[in-house]
C-alpha cells in the first residue's frame, strides 16, 4: 500500500493571493507531518506564483519525513537544489501559462538533456524522480536517464467521467508501474487524485508513494488540515 506525500503548494496559493506572511507553508508541513504524511512535497516554479524560495529553504530545515522538491530542469532550479539540498528532486515540465501541470515529461525527446541533471543531482547524494505518463516509451527512456525513480502521471485517470474509462485508465497506470518496476525504477504517482480516485491508485503493487495537494488542501479550508490528512492517509492505506 502507498504512503502519502503532501503536497503544500496551495496553502502558498493562499498566502500569495494577499502577498503576506500567512497562511504558513512550514507551519502547514509540521500539522501534516503530525497528521501522519508521510513526506512533504513542494514545487518551485520558475514564476514563483506560490511556493518561494524561503520557503524551501526553511522546510529543508525542519521536515522530519522527507521532502519532495518538484522542480523544472533548467540551470537556475538545479543551482538552488544543489544549495538546498531536498531528499529527492522530481523534474516536472513547466510553462508558465499553465494553470497546473498538464503532462508528463518527454523523455523520449529530452532525455539526453535530463540524464546531465540527473547525473549532477544524483553526483550530489539527491536522488532524481522523473514525472512520466505511463507510455511504454516514455518509461523505457525514463531507464536510461539514470533516475531512480518515477512518479506516473494520473491526471487523466483522475480526469475519466465514466467508470470504463477510468478502468482502462487505471489499467494502462497499473501496466506502467509494473512495467517501470521491470526496469529497476521506483514508483510514485500523482496529479488530480481525490478523497474518491485515489485508494484504486495506492492499491497498485508496487507503488510506493502518492503525491497529492489540492484535494487535500480544498478540504482543509472546511475541515481543518489535520482532519483532511488523517483523512487520506486512511482512505489510502486501507
Amino acid at each position: 500500500m502507498a504512503t502519502l506525500g503532501v503536497n503544500i503548494d496551495h496553502i502558498a496559493t493562499i498566502r500569495q493571493a494577499r502577498r503576506t506572511v500567512e497562511p504558513d507553508p512550514v507551519t502547514a508541513a509540521a500539522i501534516a507531518e503530525l497528521a501522519g504524511a508521510d513526506g512533504i512535497t513542494v514545487h518551485l516554479r520558475e514564476d514563483r506564483r506560490h511556493i518561494q524560495e524561503r520557503d524551501v529553504q526553511i522546510l529543508r530545515q525542519t521536515v522530519r519525513t522527507h521532502l519532495n522538491l518538484e522542480m523544472a530542469a533548467v540551470p537556475a532550479m538545479v543551482e538552488f537544489a544543489l544549495q538546498v539540498r531536498p531528499d529527492y528532486v522530481t523534474l516536472v515540465p513547466e510553462r508558465r501559462e499553465e494553470i497546473t501541470t498538464e503532462g508528463g515529461l518527454d523523455v523520449v525527446k529530452g532525455g539526453n538533456a535530463l540524464a546531465k541533471v540527473i547525473e549532477t543531482l544524483q553526483k550530489a547524494g539527491i536522488p532524481v524522480s522523473l514525472f512520466v505518463d505511463a507510455d511504454p516509451e516514455q518509461l523505457k527512456a525514463a531507464a536510461q536517464t539514470g533516475a531512480q525513480w518515477v512518479e506516473l502521471h494520473t491526471g487523466k485517470y483522475a480526469n475519466c467521467r465514466h467508470e470504463a474509462d477510468r478502468k482502462a485508465e487505471l489499467n494502462n497506470l497499473t501496466r506502467g508501474a509494473e512495467l517501470a518496476t521491470s526496469l529497476g525504477l521506483r514508483v510514485n504517482a500523482g496529479h488530480g487524485l481525490t478523497y474518491q480516485n485515489a485508494r484504486a491508485i495506492a492499491q497498485i503493487p508496487l507503488m510506493e508513494e502518492l503525491n497529492i495537494g489540492h484535494s487535500i488542501i480544498s478540504r482543509a479550508v472546511l475541515v481543518g488540515l489535520d482532519r483532511a490528512v488523517r483523512e487520506m492517509k486512511a482512505l489510502i492505506s486501507t
